[in-house]
């Protein structure tokens, strides 16, 4: 945790993006380092668990984290929580928590509750459209026999 916490310092002292800093451990030993890069990359989703998990799933050679720890200098947001999800560590540690982020200015309370809101009511107009042709692209993918479900 202290290595996430210094990359979180690390990160916001050369405005990088917030404070926050992300490692992923296997084995007891490190294997993606991320913080935050949204202001360095102007990237809204360089969010330091991202880039910790695209750098260990790299030097992995998977998309999946089996057997890996996260430590994480914040509890992640809606984005980070559900890119873990995908990758499917073990487990997640985190330091600071949404209320802490939320009080410095990173509220993540639209997102949680956006998410429970139907469609017709999101703050950010949202509907769906092309549904035919983009389903007949899942039923042709569905039928694949060389397919891999992850």
């Amino acid at each position: 945790m202290r290595e996430a916490i210094q990359l979180s310092k690390a990160g916001s002292d050369a405005n990088e993006g917030g404070p926050f800093g992300c490692v992923i451990v296997k084995n007891d030993e490190i294997i993606g380092r991320g913080n935050n890069k949204v202001l360095l990359t102007n990237d809204p989703t360089a969010h330091a668990e991202v880039v910790a998990i695209r750098d260990a799933c790299r030097k992995l050679g998977s998309f999946q984290l089996d057997d890996c720890e996260v430590y994480t200098s914040c509890e992640p947001c809606p984005m980070c929580l559900g890119a873990l999800y995908w990758a499917r560590p073990k487990i997640i540690y985190f330091a600071n928590n949404r209320k802490d982020a939320a009080d410095i200015g990173f509220d993540d309370s639209l997102i949680y509750q956006e998410v429970c809101t139907p469609l017709s009511e999101r703050k950010i107009p949202i509907e769906s459209i092309g549904r035919d042709e983009a389903l007949r692209v899942f039923r042709e993918w569905q039928a694949r026999g060389d397919k891999f479900v992850y």
